[in-house]
């Protein structure tokens, strides 16, 4: 670092105290030469009732009890010192007596050399320099307003918040709206294509039975009911004791006793004679392979061999065997079915024919 020049000569020497100085009628502070232009000297002793105001803002060193005087006293000499040495008025005397100067605290004013840093803050700053000088009133105004800012601040969240729900709560009223709606299309639409269905569906059923009747029309010109004048007393499958397999595996005619039994269809007879509980039986086979059965016959009018037409008497209504009462008791018996065969009901009428 580069050292502070050399200060120049002092304009005054100092001497020892005049005759005037020890007459008292000029104080000195042990100086050579003094101004004549100037007024009586004085102590420098500054006090409170003194010492001039200070103006402006400034940051007031909070005063410490103990070690005032020498902080005060050594900043201030250290500043005359750098101030004076600065500007080239006064420089150290090798040589001479020193001189000791005294400086006291400056009451409630701190350092001289404290600054107001208030202008080097940035402008727009948020940071308050002091609450000096405001009122309870507009203490109460600031926490007012902020008061009212937050409760505005709440009401639009609550309101923005209430929106939302009604928002949703109108998109799900509209999206159930959608899908009852689409529901009911859909359930129209199904409805529509039953009734579509159900319509062409009576429509094939109506042809097709339209078909079967004429089916059945032209089977029944080839077909008959084995006898006239009877009346139905045991069907297919009745359960008794009077059957040795329990139940009844034919469909018993009831007429008087000499009632002509006539061929069912065209065939060829395979069987007519005594067969135990059946009686007086002729069995008529169709060229289908089919087996009509004829029992409790009084008597029979065909032989083994002999071919016979629709509607030829093959035999008489009788009670031979093991019956109650004269009737006629028909089985039939496919290639398919078991012993029992099936149920002679539901053949005639599959020929067109109804009992």
């Amino acid at each position: 670092m580069a050292s502070n020049p050399a200060a120049p000569e002092a304009p005054f020497m100092p001497s020892q105290r005049s005759s005037e100085t020890e007459a008292g009628k000029i104080p000195t502070f042990g100086f050579g030469s003094r101004r004549t232009d100037e007024g009586p000297w004085e102590e420098w002793n500054p006090s409170a009732d003194t010492t001039r105001p200070v103006r402006g803002r400034h940051r007031v060193g909070k005063q410490r009890g103990g070690g005032g005087l020498a902080r005060s006293s050594t900043v201030l000499g250290v500043g005359v010192i750098a101030a004076v040495g600065g500007a080239g008025m006064a420089t150290a005397q090798t040589g001479k007596p020193p001189v000791s100067i005294s400086i006291p605290d400056l009451p409630s004013v701190g350092s001289p050399f404290t600054h107001d840093d208030s202008d080097d803050e940035p402008k727009g700053s948020a940071t308050a320099l002091s609450s000096v000088g405001v009122t309870s009133e507009e203490t109460e105004q600031g926490t007012s307003d902020a008061g009212e800012a937050l409760r505005a601040r709440i009401i639009l969240q609550a309101e923005q918040q209430k929106d939302q729900a009604e928002a949703k709560v109108q998109q799900a009223a509209q999206d159930a709206a959608a899908k009852k709606a689409a529901a009911e299309a859909a359930k129209v639409k199904r409805e529509a294509a039953a009734k579509a269905a159900a319509a062409k569906k009576k429509l094939a059923d109506e042809a097709k039975a339209k078909l079967e009747a004429a089916r059945l029309a032209e089977l029944a010109k080839q077909y008959t009911l084995p006898t006239s004048s009877y009346t139905i007393t045991s069907t297919f499958g009745q359960a008794g004791s009077l059957w040795s397999s329990g139940y009844h595996t034919g469909l018993d005619f009831a007429a008087p006793t000499g009632t002509p039994i006539k061929a069912v269809h065209s065939g060829t007879i395979t069987e007519a004679g005594w067969s135990g509980s059946y009686g007086y039986r002729t069995i008529l086979t169709l060229d289908d392979g089919t087996e009509l059965w004829f029992a409790h016959q009084s008597s029979i009018n065909v032989s083994v061999g002999q071919k016979v037409a629709t509607g030829d008497v093959i035999g008489r209504v009788g009670a031979t065997g093991n019956v109650t009462g004269a009737h006629l008791h028909l089985e039939v018996h496919t290639s398919s079915s078991d012993s029992a065969g099936i149920d002679p009901m539901a053949w005639l009428r599959s020929m067109g024919l109804n009992p």
